[in-house]
């Protein structure tokens, strides 16, 4: 069974970390797509803190994890495709965007199984990216110049 998952993965963290071990316990190899910067702009105001490069090599040195693909258009249809998933792990703000909505006919249609999880309530690279901005700003980092 190839179970497929896709997000941004920036500032890879304990929750990515949870969620792509629960990837590996649904089948017998995990398959990653990884977002663009180009399509994580087109939903959220900043762009990845990591380039995409460097994310994809992160999630090929996890042992849960067999297979990178990024992504460059906000459509999960053809991947599906290209990889013959039988299932599809979501989140759980997964909505009813048009791009969802077409994966989701396309899994209906073919027979394949989408499963929604729950993400990890302490941990999410935005908590992180505010924790920094707020760290700096009460001088905790970047106190001292790095040489």
């Amino acid at each position: 069974m190839l179970v497929y998952t896709v997000g941004t993965f920036d500032l890879l963290h304990v929750g990515h970390l949870a969620l792509l071990e629960y990837c590996r316990t649904l089948g017998d190899v995990v398959a990653v797509g990884v977002a663009s910067d180009s399509v994580v702009n087109s939903y959220k105001p900043n762009v990845p803190v990591i380039p995409l490069d460097q994310r994809e090599e992160m999630l090929k040195a996890l042992s849960c994890v067999d297979i990178v693909r990024p992504y460059y258009e906000l459509e999960y249809v053809s991947g599906c495709k290209e990889l013959n998933v039988d299932i599809f792990v979501i989140g759980e703000d997964w909505g009813n965007k048009a791009h969802n909505l077409a994966v989701e006919s396309y899994l209906k249609t073919e027979g394949k199984q989408i499963v929604q999880v729950s993400y990890n309530p302490k941990t999410s690279s935005t908590k992180i990216k505010q924790n920094v901005i707020d760290q700096s700003h009460r001088g905790k980092y970047f106190s001292q110049s790095i040489t």
